[in-house]
């Protein structure tokens, strides 16, 4: 059970203006509270004071902002390391019919199913393609495979290196039970397993050929091979900014081996490459279809965001938030589907005056507070290299840090969203929902049809579904479709979670329209609840709580988890 401080005393017609009783009596007003404006008291500086150089007659509140603003500022980089650019893996993927006894190369890759370790009579491979390949090396591949008690399991990997062969090294990577066509996940859990052998063998450049691919349909070949690339360019990828030795990548070049070839399979290729690049000038990029209009504070002052800007008040000065609208148009034709992404920009998180303590609290992991924006601006860039016809897209980041400052939002506060509602902040680290409210209400207001949000958003989401599948929240049973369609594409996991309207209850507020968080019980269907608010009744609207997907344990290393989902979720509106 969360408890409540209330900072505030609420005065009829001033409910955001904070009394201090101590000293002087003086009110301070902060952006993005409900507010009236207050009085200034004057007071006198001495000439020689070391505060400020102003005027001697300045209002307190204002002096003693500028004076930690400076503070601020002086702090804010002062002893931080500067990141040093990402390098982004460059491989060659290719489709070829090529014989895979012809193929020559560092590392022949062999995925392998349970069921296609079975053996005959004479100890020999039941499946044609292990028969083919134990024969070409004399039985070794049957030897070793006993040897290792390699059965095919999913996980399992067995790598034999070769004196006399067209390729140096040979290995199995285990599948797991056998099945018509495996999803995606599979084949992606396959490709990050063949890149950590890759590197482990110094391998430049490596072939993948599946043991058994019967029964797969033209479209299920396009997307393994797809789903395997992104595997392999996601497992080869190290973020090595800081680090003062990098890792050389030696790896070059993929061929898939008896799957497809052809324009279709190129093209999805292609997309897996788009897929696992960044960029930091998108707009700048693809000019030809992408507009960025970027608002400042006094810009979102204007469109009356004050829930998001209650969050961004503590670090305003040092860091200023930035209301980032990329704007996809297609190159040429009609416009037949207007869609909006919209992800949480919280490019750190402390939790503010509930500030984040304790064993589990992660809060030095809370740089991928921005998941969400960053899936968002990561499918701006694909898009902006794809070019679907047909669609329109508007990606919306509302970015900003929560933290801790004189000038910061307090428990009790009430906020005022863009259109029109009043928040009572009853937690100030529930700010997520709080900067994606003045997010959803712009994104309405630019004519989309369909809008998806994706946001690092409860601790209670990872709790019902664990670390690699996000929840899935919405009133729509035509756009939950359209997004699990699309997921079964890219093998990323997505479980579809109740709106149970009931809890809204828990979310009303005794002096404003609502609260910020409710009770522990279902707080990832509270926080929905909350977002729901935000949405126009007339469009259609998609949550994704991507808190545990977002970030890859293992790996101490973000995922990269939304990008190829949402890019796929576009392509499937347009007319392409």
């Amino acid at each position: 059970m969360e408890m409540m401080t209330s900072a505030s005393t609420l005065i009829p017609g001033r409910s955001s203006i904070r009394t201090v009783n101590k000293g002087p009596s003086w009110c301070q007003a902060k952006t993005g509270l409900v507010s009236a404006p207050p009085t200034p008291i004057l007071v006198k500086l001495r000439p020689s004071s070391p505060i400020l150089r102003l005027s001697p007659d300045i209002p307190l509140y204002y002096a003693r902002r500028v004076r930690m603003a400076q503070t601020f500022t002086a702090r804010a980089t002062l002893g931080l390391t500067k990141p040093t650019p990402s390098v982004i893996p460059h491989i060659a993927f290719s489709a070829k019919e090529v014989d895979f006894s012809e193929w020559k190369g560092d590392l022949l890759a062999v995925a392998v199913l349970e069921k296609d370790m079975s053996k005959d009579e004479s100890s020999k491979f039941k499946n044609a393609i292990l028969r083919r390949l134990d024969m070409l090396l004399g039985g070794l591949l049957g030897d070793a495979s006993a040897e290792e008690d390699f059965a095919g399991k999913t996980g399992q990997l067995t790598v034999i290196r070769l004196r006399e062969s067209g390729f140096r090294r040979i290995g199995l990577f285990g599948l797991g039970q056998s099945t018509l066509s495996p999803a995606p996940s599979t084949y992606q859990g396959l490709g990050d397993a063949i890149a950590a052998a890759a590197k482990a063998v110094q391998a430049s450049n490596v072939a993948v050929v599946l043991a058994s691919s019967e029964g797969f349909s033209e479209d299920s070949k396009l997307n393994t091979a797809s789903a395997i690339a992104s595997g392999i360019l996601l497992g080869v990828y190290e973020d090595e900014r800081f680090k003062t030795e990098s890792k050389r990548l030696l790896l070059k070049s993929v061929d898939i081996l008896g799957l497809a070839v052809g324009a279709g399979i190129d093209s999805k290729l292609k997309y897996a490459v788009v897929l696992a690049d960044e960029a930091s000038k998108i707009a700048s990029m693809y000019r030809d279809v992408l507009t960025a209009t970027i608002l400042d504070e006094d810009q979102c002052k204007e469109y009356k965001m004050g829930s998001y800007l209650g969050v961004a008040a503590a670090s305003a000065s040092a860091n200023p938030p930035r209301f980032i609208h990329i704007h996809y148009k297609p190159p040429n034709g009609q416009v037949k589907a207007k869609l909006a992404i919209v992800g949480k920009g919280l490019t750190f998180d402390s939790g503010g005056y509930n500030l984040k303590t304790g064993p589990g609290c992660s809060i030095e992991l809370m740089k991928f507070d921005m998941g969400g924006s960053a899936a968002a601006l990561g499918a701006a860039k694909s898009i902006g290299q794809i070019k679907p016809p047909g669609v329109e897209v508007h990606f919306i980041v509302a970015a900003c840090e929560n933290m801790i400052s004189g000038t910061g939002m307090r428990p009790g506060d009430i906020v005022t969203a863009s259109n029109g509602k009043t928040i009572e902040v009853n937690n100030t680290d529930a700010e997520g929902r709080l900067t994606l409210a003045d997010a959803l209400v712009y994104a309405c207001k630019q004519g989309a049809e369909k809008v998806v949000d994706l946001a690092t958003l409860t601790g209670a989401c990872v709790v019902a579904l664990g670390p690699t599948v996000a929840g899935v929240f919405t009133p729509s049973d035509e756009l939950e479709k359209e997004l699990r369609t699309a997921s079964e594409v890219t093998g990323e996991k997505f479980w579809r979670l109740p709106l149970e309207e009931s809890y809204w209850e828990s979310m009303k507020s005794g002096v404003a329209d609502m609260v910020n968080t409710g009770p522990r019980q279902g707080g990832a269907i509270n926080a929905a609840l909350f977002l729901k608010q935000f949405v126009d009744e007339k469009v259609q609207w998609l949550h994704i709580d991507m808190a545990g997907p977002v970030w890859n344990e293992k790996k101490k290393a973000a995922t990269g988890f939304g990008v190829s989902t949402l890019v796929e979720w576009v392509l499937k509106n347009s007319s392409a």
